[in-house]
């Protein structure tokens, strides 16, 4: 019996081994101001991907049911991430933008970074996630 019990050990020890510590990215969108359409969060991994349409690491969209929206992004590797999301206040699938380019549905960008004349980078807006953690983002309308 002290040898199964002992054998079920060390195979339990060298299945964990190989494993990776997974965590969970939860993003807290504040300041919702209508229920209209869905709210896009978009999760990036690599910098040069950083809010190009289409090349999102995950993405999902949501219908907001009150001011405040919360997704988890579950079994993430350790690593570097970066948040963009947008209401699709009309459910066309696309941020809209004026004639100027600025954008004329609300958007936000992890760590709250407010850009003035174009998209910020990967660096301002990414967080390392070595462990669960959230981000709690503001909507800007």
């Amino acid at each position: 019996m002290k040898n199964l019990l002992l054998t079920f050990c060390v195979l339990g020890s060298f299945l964990s081994f190989g494993q990776k510590n997974h965590h969970t990215l939860s993003v807290k969108i504040t300041g919702i101001q209508n229920q209209h359409g869905v709210i896009e969060i978009a999760l990036y991994k690599d910098p040069e991907k950083f809010a190009k349409v289409g090349q999102t690491y995950r993405i999902v969209r949501l219908k907001p049911e009150g001011t405040t929206l919360l997704h988890d992004f579950d079994n993430l590797e350790p690593g570097t991430y970066a948040v963009c999301l947008f209401h699709d206040e009309n459910n066309n699938k696309v941020c809209d933008k004026n004639f100027f380019g600025i954008p004329t549905e609300a958007y936000a960008f992890s760590n709250n970074i407010r850009p003035r004349f174009s998209v910020p980078s990967f660096e301002e807006c990414a967080t390392h996630l070595d462990k669960n953690k959230t981000f709690v983002i503001k909507m800007v309308y």
